[in-house]
């Protein structure tokens, strides 16, 4: 999730639940705001909460998908101090996509100097924040409500063939047909990699950059990870009864007493004043977080996701290959696939002329080490020569990507770079 981006993601919704003191702000956050009768303007959107006050010109735009679904998505069109080293180079868009169980808001959480997109902005590009469905700003639909169970019929899959591709498609068409660079976080990897794997916006995208990528969780060390994924697979024909995964329901309240009520669970409101603390037990040591950004990222997470699209993350620890959602019904996913077991991503299949810049941390429980050289090792061993970049960063965790002091000098500088290189 991050919880970023986050991650496998029972967990970070479980993080929350057990700190009582945040539990009231994201259940008021997920009451008001409630599909076609949402109250987010631009006045009080993104932009204006997180981006205008800091003298960057921001707009509020919608992408409606294919299956219906509105997404607020927010451009940053020029940065407050670009650097302005060729004045009549047309300004190449960049797309950064958050993690589950948070939206756009969770790149902003530092100052202007270390929040990645407006690096980007003042850096030269244009920049793209998206926001997934089912978030605080994309809780509208043609026709459905999000208190209608029908709005959550979907997971990660539908992320790839109706999501990205409507808001690549759009921002292609705002900024005149030109290629795109993509800038992703844990489930924003994920995406990108299996939509580059099945086809998708490979004719429209530049180059891309995955930052603590999952693919592969099998090897998810924490025991909140594994027994909350463990957990949700064991109540998941219970669960995907219901629609929507967030504090505001009362299923989803009794399935995280349940896995605190674990023996091998210690779900202890400590552990956020310790040192190993409650993001620690679940994503990793993260090196360089400040105090500040934690707290500003206490009002912006969690944030809703489908139940499906959890069920689906937790399908991916156990089985430890990468496949769209099954049903675990045969004849369920005959009726969706034409076979009885769902098929299965072939990243393979990735263009090896992408060119990819991926970086991966050591203290990362979520993307971990052996997970992400497994992806290096079986998809991007023949990948074109020059066209690879993979960083490797001992200290890092996985909220540092999002969160932390440095990440500016450690990481961004790198993205950045390796973006102009492409030009």
């Amino acid at each position: 999730m991050a919880f970023p981006g986050f991650m496998n993601i029972a967990a970070l919704t479980l993080c929350i639940f057990v700190l009582a003191n945040c539990n009231h702000q994201v259940q008021a956050s997920s009451r008001a705001f409630s599909g076609k009768e949402s109250k987010i303007s631009p006045g009080n959107g993104l932009c204006a909460s997180w981006v205008t006050i800091h003298g960057y010109k921001c707009q509020e735009l919608e992408v409606t998908t294919k299956d219906g679904y509105i997404l607020s998505i927010q451009r940053i069109p020029e940065g407050r101090s670009e650097v302005k080293n060729n004045v009549t180079k047309k300004k190449e868009p960049v797309i950064v996509q958050h993690g589950v169980a948070v939206d756009g808001a969770t790149w902003f959480l530092n100052s202007p100097k270390q929040n990645l997109p407006m690096i980007l902005a003042d850096n030269g590009f244009d920049v793209w924040v998206t926001n997934t469905r089912g978030t605080k700003y994309s809780r509208k639909h043609t026709s459905l409500d999000p208190s209608n169970k029908k709005y959550w019929d979907w997971s990660w899959d539908e992320l790839v063939t109706d999501e990205m591709p409507a808001i690549f498609d759009f921002v292609s068409k705002q900024t005149g047909e030109q290629k795109i660079n993509y800038i992703g976080h844990s489930l924003g990897t994920l995406v990108a990699l299996v939509s580059l794997s099945e086809g998708k916006w490979v004719n429209q995208v530049k180059s891309v950059a995955l930052l603590s990528p999952i693919a592969y969780l099998s090897k998810v060390k924490t025991v909140l990870g594994q027994v909350g994924a463990r957990s949700l697979l064991g109540e998941g024909l219970t669960l995907l009864g219901v629609g929507e995964f967030g504090l505001n329901q009362v299923h989803v309240l009794e399935f995280f007493k349940g896995v605190c009520s674990q023996p091998e669970v210690t779900c202890d409101n400590k552990l956020l004043l310790s040192k190993k603390n409650i993001l620690t037990e679940i994503a990793g040591e993260n090196c360089c977080l400040t105090s500040s950004a934690f707290q500003q990222f206490l009002k912006v997470a969690p944030q809703s996701s489908s139940t499906r699209n959890l069920f689906h993350l937790a399908q991916t620890v156990r089985s430890g290959v990468l496949a769209k959602f099954d049903f675990e019904r045969l004849g369920s996913n005959m009726v969706h696939y034409g076979k009885l077991t769902p098929p299965i991503y072939n990243l393979s299949n990735i263009p090896k002329n992408v060119p990819i810049f991926i970086s991966y941390g050591g203290r990362d429980a979520l993307s971990d080490v052996a997970d992400v050289k497994r992806l290096l090792n079986e998809h991007f061993r023949n990948h074109d020569t020059g066209k690879l970049s993979v960083q490797f960063i001992d200290n890092y965790a996985h909220l540092d990507y999002v969160m932390a002091a440095n990440a500016n000098e450690i990481v961004y500088k790198n993205v950045t770079s390796f973006f102009q290189r492409q030009w």
